[in-house]
């Protein structure tokens, strides 16, 4: 198992989202007045440090997982009375909501950033192609090569638009509409009995709980397009899926291509079984022969359905669309966050560092405009994760500062430590929650 390469690109996204988190409490802090001690990407030991002429270090540390910004502060320590205007403690409570909000704040223009430049590029990204359904997506007529077109109402161009709406409705077990297009060209609408789900359902593997399989997770030769005046013309038609060839089961292109090799320049037709819309059939085609550098090659003159699509806009379009990705994702991500407290969704659903490093090592194999599109995933995640009422996170220090500013004076230093003691507790349960989930990924 290659385990550098997912390692690297786990230090690159965090390193990443690290560094921008706490830039943004860095640039608030100064502009507030605030002096700031150390500015540091990672903990531990320093590998790399310069002070700066405004007093500040500025730290690269041995551990890469994380990072801080260490502010004046008279909690930490005495401070020369001199200094103590510009401590951290000192300032009004709008200027500390305003510090500690910057830092996910700055996640989230940079979530907008990154998919304005990921969609300026194009990213490529799987198509919501059908393969064969089987179970509740059979019953509820999907059929091979059906391409979703909106999934609750929502429009879909891609499997990552499709799939978040398509899973809360199955945690919900509610019923759903699924508009579809046809290989040929026709428009449908499926409803998918969600309902009949089980109510213990494995969360993580959604899709073949439904029955669905996205055309790449299951081959299968279906003609995407048939070529005019080629063998095929008239005979064959999009959406038909070629069971075999003179006998021979045909699981993909691939053996398509093989008995096509193997059976074709004995100048007869060759019988081809297709299924179509339920029906078995059966054509006599005589395949064309066609000279590819130097070789003989034998064609029916089928193409199958491309299976990614590249979802680009022209830069002054890409922002907008940058921020409406934003905002879906962002109430998807509440939803889910909804549904675990709730006990509705699975804490299977729950991802730690080895699953993001697996996913960013798979991104970055899609692409720049791909690994742009998941760092920006990632940099909301951390946003809105933060922003969660726990002590310990910027939202639980926003809290407090909730509560002086509607009581007029901050919490005792006493309930402070209870509630950074319950945070810590509830914080290292996610986590330990999610490196198990990831463990047991891999062992299962």
């Amino acid at each position: 198992m290659n385990v550098i390469s997912p390692v690297f690109w786990y230090i690159i996204t965090i390193g990443v989202l690290v560094a921008v988190h706490e830039w943004g409490h860095f640039i608030v802090a100064r502009a507030c007045g605030v002096h700031v001690e150390r500015f540091s990407i990672g903990f531990g030991r320093a590998l790399l440090s310069r002070t700066g002429r405004n007093g500040t270090e500025y730290r690269l540390a041995l551990v890469p997982f994380g990072g801080y910004v260490k502010m004046l502060d008279e909690r930490d320590g005495d401070v020369p009375a001199e200094l103590r205007p510009f401590a951290f403690n000192r300032q009004p409570v709008g200027r500390r909501f305003a510090i500690v909000a910057a830092g996910p704040l700055a996640n989230l223009i940079l979530c907008i950033g990154l998919l304005w430049a990921a969609f300026g590029l194009g990213v490529q990204e799987l198509r919501p192609l059908l393969g064969p359904a089987h179970g509740l997506a059979q019953q509820a007529g999907f059929q091979a090569g059906d391409e979703l077109r909106a999934v609750d109402g929502r429009p879909v161009q891609t499997w990552n638009d499709a799939l978040p709406p398509l899973a809360l409705a199955a945690i919900d077990r509610r019923p759903i509409r699924i508009d579809v297009e046809t290989l040929d060209g026709e428009s449908r609408t499926r409803h998918l009995a969600l309902e009949r789900l089980p109510a213990d359902f494995a969360q993580g593997k959604l899709l073949q709980e439904i029955g669905l399989s996205p055309y790449f997770a299951a081959p299968a030769a279906i003609v995407g397009s048939v070529e005019a005046g080629s063998p095929a013309d008239g005979v064959l038609r999009p959406g038909d899926r070629i069971t075999a060839i003179e006998g021979e089961p045909v699981k993909d292109f691939g053996d398509v291509a093989a008995l096509l090799k193997e059976r074709s320049g004995t100048g007869r037709n060759l019988r081809v079984d297709v299924a179509r819309g339920g029906a078995a059939l059966q054509f006599l085609i005589e395949p064309k022969a066609m000279a590819v550098g130097g070789e003989t090659r034998w064609r029916l003159g089928i193409a199958s359905p491309a299976a990614t699509r590249t979802v680009q806009y022209p830069f002054w379009q890409a922002l907008p669309k940058a921020i409406g990705k934003t905002a879906d994702m962002t109430a998807n991500s509440l939803s889910v966050i909804k549904r675990l407290l709730t006990g509705a969704a699975s804490m299977d659903n729950l991802s730690g560092p080895v699953g993001i490093a697996q996913a960013a090592d798979h991104q970055a194999g899609w692409g720049l405009a791909a690994f742009l599109s998941f760092l920006a995933a990632v940099s909301l995640a951390l946003c809105i994760m933060n922003l969660l009422p726990i002590p310990v996170l910027d939202g639980g220090h926003l809290l407090y500062f909730a509560v002086e500013w509607a009581t007029g004076r901050p919490l005792s230093e006493a309930a402070q430590a209870i509630g950074q003691r319950i945070g810590l507790l509830l914080l290292a349960g996610l986590i330990g929650m999610a490196i198990f989930n990831d463990f047991f990924r891999i062992i299962s």
